[in-house]
């Protein structure tokens, strides 16, 4: 089995939860940054990882799903974010990523809570929207993802080589 973990990430949370989960991985494999990924094809299966922009993929996560997640590829999905994991808003802003992924087949989804950058904070304190404002008010967000949420991606990634391998 031949295994790429792919990422964007422009804070560094999704960048550690991606060394995580190719740490985890025991197969032929390789690590890159989603801007350096020109095809999936040739890959058993594809981790890709993103960071939640505006409730959801940005215009460029959205159009790299569409173009590359199709004729059924088999890839996983690990998103972060920096709402706290049950929050209810997220289920909907994770189904844009299922949405525009939705010519693979996606495996399963890892979601977990990383760090707001300052700036981001600071622009969310003084926007227009109230609940905008508020998320940054209530943010919680410092120091993710901790070692436990790491571990989860770990144990996330062993669940998704699992279920793989037993198709085969």
């Amino acid at each position: 089995m031949k295994v790429l973990v792919a990422y964007l990430s422009k804070t560094g949370n999704t960048k550690k939860v991606a060394e995580a989960i190719y740490g985890e991985i025991s197969v032929e494999k390789e690590l890159k940054p989603i801007d350096k990924v020109k095809t999936i094809e040739g890959y058993d299966l594809v981790f890709l990882g993103f960071p939640i922009h505006a409730f959801g993929p940005d215009k460029h996560t959205s159009e790299f799903l569409k173009k590359h997640c199709t004729n059924g590829r088999k890839i996983a999905l690990f998103i972060t974010h920096c709402a706290p994991e049950e929050a209810e808003e997220l289920s909907s802003w994770l189904d844009k990523f299922r949405q525009a992924a939705s010519g693979a087949e996606i495996v399963d989804m890892f979601n977990c809570q990383g760090e707001l950058s300052r700036f981001i904070k600071l622009v969310m304190s003084v926007h227009p929207k109230s609940e905008l404002r508020m998320g940054a008010k209530q943010d919680n967000s410092k120091g993710q993802p901790d070692e436990l949420r790491l571990e989860k991606a770990r144990a996330f990634t062993r669940n998704v080589i699992e279920k793989i391998g037993s198709e085969k």
